[in-house]
């Protein structure tokens, strides 16, 4: 309807013509997916793979891969329209797509349970049935356990929920060899003590947006001094995990000095954190605020960590 129409149909009382809602771009449904985390989350299902005994012809390891980060997308959009109404209100995601209007709910909702069922599906096919039964269990774990339950009602949500993110080495190994073993169950459990520093370190700085949400996240419930302590504590617990693959010879020394060095930062950038209360009574962190610096810290570390086991495995 033109502007001189809707005038005339309002009885010739200007009113500004209704806005067209907002449509959604390739780039939309591309967010949906949470491609950041994607990145991290392919790569190590990557190296699970590349560091399995056996081989897998090309064509199958590239859809092996794709099917991982598929399915982990696909937990990313069931997460969007599920958490809709509280990343509405938190600064850092109220213009993703599905609360900003751009996707609707069902639509998000949809497109999230159709590339779960065919990343699974594609991925048993494609590999063996065992690849697809984990790559499931990882969605639904994400989905159900993550999202539905432990999100919203307890400061540990991070801690169990981070098994979700674990699964990836998992997948890519079995894809391999049909089958889990020791080393993929290390990867499993490197993962799994990694998150809770690496979220609590985003969640020191992002505390007011949670709590406007009511998410129960450690520093809104416990505070800032007893996250940066857990901080501490599981970047402790981690470090003599991941020299693991080297003491059990599943690893060389390539990965082994990598560990080293890379743990040693990371004990360093935690000791940063718990020596740091900018967080107190709910200030704002500066840019290069130690719980920042710490949060990107991880996200590197893990990336070299991972990449130096396959570095490692292929020349030795």
């Amino acid at each position: 309807m033109s502007n001189s129409a809707w005038i005339a149909a309002r009885g010739g009382e200007i009113i500004s013509p209704p806005a067209a809602p907002p449509v959604a771009t390739v780039g939309d449904w591309v967010a949906l997916l949470k491609p950041r985390v994607m990145t991290l989350v392919v790569f190590t299902g990557l190296v699970g793979l590349l560091v399995a005994p056996g081989t897998l012809h090309p064509v199958l390891a590239l859809t092996a891969i794709l099917c991982i980060a598929v399915g982990a997308g696909a937990a990313g959009a069931i997460n969007m329209w599920y958490d809709r109404d509280i990343d509405a209100v938190m600064r850092r995601t109220a213009r993703r797509p599905v609360p900003d209007g751009r996707i609707a709910p069902a639509d998000a909702l949809g497109f999230g349970i159709a590339l779960a069922a065919a990343s699974v599906l594609v991925m048993g096919l494609a590999t063996n049935a065992a690849a697809g039964a984990i790559l499931a269990a990882s969605i639904l774990f994400y989905v159900f356990v993550y999202t539905m339950w432990l999100k919203r009602r307890t400061p540990q949500n991070i801690v169990i929920g981070g098994a979700a993110g674990a699964f990836p080495p998992l997948i890519g190994w079995v894809a391999v060899t049909g089958h889990l073993a020791l080393t993929p169950l290390v990867l499993f459990a490197i993962i799994f003590f990694w998150t809770p520093p690496h979220f609590w370190s985003l969640a020191l700085y992002a505390h007011g947006d949670y709590a406007r949400a009511g998410v129960p996240m450690l520093p809104v419930v416990a505070g800032g001094r007893a996250t940066r302590r857990q901080i501490m504590l599981y970047t402790l617990l981690l470090v003599p995990l991941t020299l693991l693959p080297w003491a059990l010879g599943e690893a060389g020394r390539v990965y082994g000095f990598a560990a080293c060095g890379l743990g040693l930062g990371f004990v360093v950038s935690a000791w940063r954190v718990l020596r740091d209360a900018q967080d107190a009574a709910g200030r704002s962190l500066t840019r290069d605020a130690p719980a920042r610096s710490a949060f990107r810290y991880s996200i590197l570390y893990l990336f070299v960590l991972f990449a130096a086991l396959a570095v490692d495995r292929l020349i030795g």
